[in-house]
């Protein structure tokens, strides 16, 4: 176990990481694709799946002129934080330019836990305090570890599966700290199936709460910790949609229930909803009841939720770059806005705005 005093050297700088990271009207663009995931991304639009088209989509995100206005930190796939621009500048520096931080995915994917229902636990414990030290000296300061848990009515997700995923977030924490890495701890209650709200919440709140038990006990700095986590929604095939009011109504309430003060800053991820459906319900919950009782930053991390435009504009065409860059400054711009709950639409016009990006099950 990672004692508290081996963290102390970096405890400063990972308290001050985390506060920027949700500073207000800012989040993140989540652009850590795997290479199969970005694959899937650049298929409707016919861009081969190589290193080169993969690195120039990278670069069009990164090099976009004022997206530090809006974004606080980008969270980068293994690949990419190694990259270069044409002047051998690296991606994380480009970033940094523009008081962006650089973030890096740790996690190597989810794996079946042997004997449920198809619960998962997610790997890449083995070496990764090495890996860690190696993207901190890249210029990564923050790192992000996806746990996926199901709702079923086989019992999903049971105690063995919340425990498990619980304990691997909270090692990595520990591990990230150590390192002098902000964890950002993601445990992703899926939305897939026909589950109602109430029962959303009810499993949400269950694995939160395992979660930051875990935290507690590996010796996790809160104040230097990121939580990421889906926000309480229906079923996607449930046949009673729930409102963007009834979405901030519940997650808040979740959230009150089990995240402590401490924790600055509380990410959600876009969980498959529509560009413009994530950031009305962001919106929603920063609108929602008295902010005195909402302690944390509640900000954005959407990686589909923010590229669905900007990849229709690209195409994949040097000549695009600028028409899709146009696309995520307005994209961030809603959301920074939903971040502050002054949202009025200025996103609604977007390419793909209304697209739905909901993947059952899903990897990336």
């Amino acid at each position: 176990m990672t004692s508290i005093a081996s963290t102390t050297d970096y405890t400063a700088e990972l308290i001050q990481t985390a506060r920027a990271i949700g500073a207000a009207g800012k989040g993140i663009l989540a652009a850590d694709e795997s290479t199969g995931t970005i694959g899937k991304r650049f298929a409707p639009i016919n861009v081969e799946n190589v290193q080169g088209n993969r690195k120039a989509y990278r670069h069009l995100l990164v090099s976009t002129a004022g997206l530090n206005q809006y974004i606080s930190g980008v969270i980068m796939y293994e690949e990419t934080l190694f990259e270069n621009d044409d002047s051998g500048k690296s991606f994380p520096a480009l970033l940094k330019d523009q008081g962006i931080l650089t973030g890096i995915k740790i996690d190597k994917g989810v794996r079946i836990l042997a004997g449920t229902d198809g619960e998962t636990v997610t790997q890449g414990m083995d070496g990764l305090a090495d890996r860690c030290r190696k993207y901190y000296a890249q210029g990564a300061r923050f790192s992000k570890w996806r746990s996926v848990l199901h709702i079923k009515d086989s019992g999903c997700p049971t105690q063995l599966g919340i425990d498990a995923n619980a304990y691997v977030l909270a090692r990595m924490a520990s591990i990230s700290q150590e390192c002098g890495l902000v964890p950002i701890v993601e445990p992703e209650v899926l939305m897939d199936g026909e589950h109602s709200i109430e029962r959303s919440a009810e499993v949400t709140q269950k694995v939160l709460a395992a979660t930051f038990k875990a935290l507690s006990d590996h010796h996790v700095i809160l104040e230097g910790c990121i939580l990421k986590p889906n926000m309480v929604r229906s079923g996607t095939e449930c046949a009673k949609k729930a409102s963007p009011q009834d979405i901030a109504r519940c997650t808040v309430r979740v959230l009150q229930n089990t995240v402590p003060p401490a924790l600055p800053t509380i990410s959600f991820l876009s969980g498959g909803m529509s560009e413009e459906q994530a950031t009305v319900a962001l919106d929603c919950i920063n609108k929602y009841g008295d902010k005195s009782k909402k302690p944390w930053s509640l900000t954005f991390s959407y990686g589909r939720a923010l590229q669905q435009s900007v990849l229709k504009a690209w195409g994949g065409k040097t000549e695009n770059i600028a028409a899709a860059q146009a696309e995520l400054l307005v994209r961030a711009k809603a959301n920074s806005e939903a971040q502050r709950g002054i949202y009025s639409g200025s996103g609604a016009a977007g390419k793909a705005a209304g697209d739905s990006l909901a993947v059952k099950n899903y990897v990336y």
